[in-house]
């Protein structure tokens, strides 16, 4: 009766947390912190200070928090042992990073491309996937069930105590934070590519890594020792393992416009509220039926309860992750007549290119801007990413504003998307200058692109109107 009693208890406490926590997450870094003005300038160390402490912003934003449950596995999960070899792996999994970082970092600066947009790529994000699979299935303790002896040390070894395994996983986990590094990293991928010096480039990257990893440097030195035994440790790396297969199928969903559609679809159906709610409801009932506290391990009955409670709070993670882009008032409770379509003002996109299922048209784009210019009209441009998370800021928390509403009506609204890129759209971005997601560039009412004013990264409403307002 007592471990009913808990576990029901961690079922409401775990409903309530997916419920609530969404609301109060903060926004990541905002456009402001532009460290190429001071390296233009020649003051190398202080823009390699700034960011150093972009990177340090950026690891207190939301899209970075799934790399907690990969660090917690790789490290928290270590036999004990001296603060020296923690230490060592956990420089060897941060160096792992920053190396990921510096490449992909030059690789942008050099092909002109948004710095993370391979994550719009099936073949890259499909390869994250099963690596998050297989880490989650070690939490559940699959390796220690099918695998045989030999290869369960191997990976045992790259997942805890390798040096090698511990740099590989940081390798990977510098591609899952991709996503939140363009409010930072825009202007710094500019100055970049205007020094044509790869060196300096790298060097630069590897600085704003290295801020990233400060907390997770913390962790893994200094605070995550799973226990060594008994019940809690099983309960801590099922709810590791839930967030990592959570963590795949986003990553899915960015990659794949058929899963992406699917989840945005249902997104869509439920509303922003109903949503979250009935996603507390789904992971209530998984954490009851047994996700957390049965085990893969103990026959035929606690395997099929842990794995439909599994599936339930993953579907209730998905949900809850979908909820938080739609709109407040869901269509399928409009068309049974439950609730009613606000009636406030919410921002129009005139243009929303490439249409669904076909690629860039420059044709299209260009009788935008004809448009514009022949009605003397500014023309607004929001390059986005299914991937990028400051651009999804901008949809939840910026453009629904009354005041962004109020003055984006004198423009003509684009919005393109670059999650799936093509020669056309490539050199689209080329010549906007576009550097990182999420960039929202202007054109004033004469058709002529203007430098500045210019947004790459989340500004909060207020903030955003200033902008506008200095484009005629």
């Amino acid at each position: 009766m007592e471990a009913k009693k808990k576990v029901g208890v961690i079922a409401a406490v775990f409903g309530l947390a997916v419920a609530v926590i969404p609301f109060l997450l903060p926004t990541g870094p905002s456009a402001g912190l532009d460290a190429a003005r001071f390296l233009e300038a020649g003051s190398f160390a202080l823009g390699a200070a700034v960011v150093f402490a972009g990177g340090l912003l950026t690891a207190m934003t939301p899209c970075v928090y799934p790399l907690i449950p990969i660090t917690v596995s790789v490290f928290g999960a270590r036999k004990a042992e001296g603060r020296g070899k923690a230490l060592v792996l956990t420089s060897a999994y941060i160096i792992g990073m920053g190396v990921v970082f510096s490449a992909l970092g030059v690789l942008a600066a050099k092909t002109g491309q948004a710095f993370g947009s391979m994550l719009g790529s099936p073949v890259v994000v499909t390869g994250l996937a099963v690596f998050l699979l297989a880490l989650a299935t070690s939490m559940f303790g699959a390796f220690e069930l099918a695998l045989p002896q030999g290869l369960q040390q191997r990976l045992n070894s790259v997942g805890g105590s390798g040096i090698t395994g511990a740099f590989l996983m940081g390798s990977v986990s510098g591609f899952l934070a991709a996503p939140c590094t363009g409010p930072v990293l825009t202007g710094l991928l500019a100055f970049v590519a205007k020094s044509q010096s790869t060196v300096l480039g790298a060097a630069l990257l590897f600085i704003y890594a290295l801020g990233i990893g400060v907390p997770f440097f913390l962790i893994g030195v200094f605070t995550v020792r799973l226990p060594r035994g008994g019940v809690w440790m099983e309960w801590v790396k099922s709810v590791l393992g839930i967030v990592l297969v959570a963590l795949a199928i986003s990553y899915l969903k960015d990659g794949f416009p058929a899963v992406g559609g699917v989840v945005k679809g249902l997104a869509d159906q439920l509303g922003r509220a109903p949503g979250a709610a009935i996603a507390a409801v789904l992971a209530m009932l998984g954490v009851l039926l047994g996700a957390i506290h049965l085990s893969f391990k103990e026959g035929a009955r606690d395997f099929t309860l842990k794995g439909f409670g599994v599936a339930l709070v993953v579907v209730a993670l998905v949900v809850r992750g979908g909820a938080m882009d739609t709109k407040s008032v869901g269509s399928l409770w409009v068309s049974l007549g439950l609730m009613e379509q606000p009636k406030a003002p919410s921002f129009e996109w005139h243009a929303v290119l490439p249409a669904k299922g076909s690629g860039f048209s420059s044709e299209s784009f260009e009788q935008v801007l004809a448009r514009a210019k022949s009605e003397g009209r500014p023309v607004m441009i929001d390059f986005f990413a299914e991937w990028c998370a400051a651009c999804k800021e901008l949809d939840r928390e910026t453009y629904p504003a009354l005041e962004v509403i109020e003055e984006s009506g004198r423009f003509v609204n684009v919005k393109v998307d670059a999650t799936n890129g093509d020669d056309a759209l490539d050199a689209l971005m080329e010549r906007f200058g576009v550097e990182g997601l999420p960039t929202v560039a202007f054109i004033s009412s004469n058709g002529e692109l203007l430098p500045a004013p210019r947004v790459t990264g989340f500004l909060e409403p207020r903030s955003f109107v200033v902008e506008m307002k200095k484009v005629n």
